[in-house]
């Protein structure tokens, strides 16, 4: 397991708005939101025959739920490409899948406030499951027209090669 050091000057969490994804070894490019990792493990409960008062408890399965990625509507093909290898309209009887790489690893990176890259996730076999090429259009609002990408997957785990970096340090010129 690797081992992590801590910085002990930095006192402040990272925020949340400093973030890039990355599939097919390249940055998406726009996406502004990502929804929460997270994992549930159910609960398996027995008790044993001759203690009928209570009852013992045990991990049971591991469920990931899929992820929400948000971006602003562009010329940019990647959420829609990737949602054809799901299901590709009118490409003719048996070619509207693509088996073969319709599932993907994601990496996640986090940064600090300074462009450092201080966390990373591995999401690994990613698929569509959910595509909305356009919001719902309004003439009268005053808004970016996002598009979203419903990302089921089969775990994650952290990328324990990024460590934290040193922050840099601004002096103030000598005069």
């Amino acid at each position: 397991m690797a081992q992590f050091t801590v910085n002990t000057n930095r006192f402040d969490p990272y925020k949340n708005y400093k973030f890039r994804i990355k599939w097919d070894g390249r940055y998406v490019a726009g996406v502004s939101k990502v929804s929460a990792l997270k994992r549930t493990t159910e609960v398996v409960t027995h008790r044993e025959g001759g203690d009928p008062s209570s009852e013992r408890k045990s991990p049971g399965q591991t469920k990931y739920e899929a992820i929400t990625l948000e971006r602003g509507v562009s010329h940019d093909l990647e959420f829609e490409q990737w949602t054809n290898k799901v299901w590709n309209y009118g490409s003719g009887l048996g070619s509207e899948v693509s088996l073969k790489d319709f599932r993907k690893d994601i990496i996640i990176e986090m940064y600090n406030e300074a462009g450092q890259v201080v966390l990373a996730y591995k999401v690994y076999r990613c698929w569509v499951s959910e595509y909305q090429s356009l919001p719902e259009l309004d003439a009268s609002a005053n808004a970016v027209a996002i598009q979203t990408l419903k990302l089921e997957n089969e775990g994650w785990e952290r990328d324990t090669a990024v460590v934290e970096p040193s922050e840099p340090e601004f002096t103030e010129p000598a005069g």
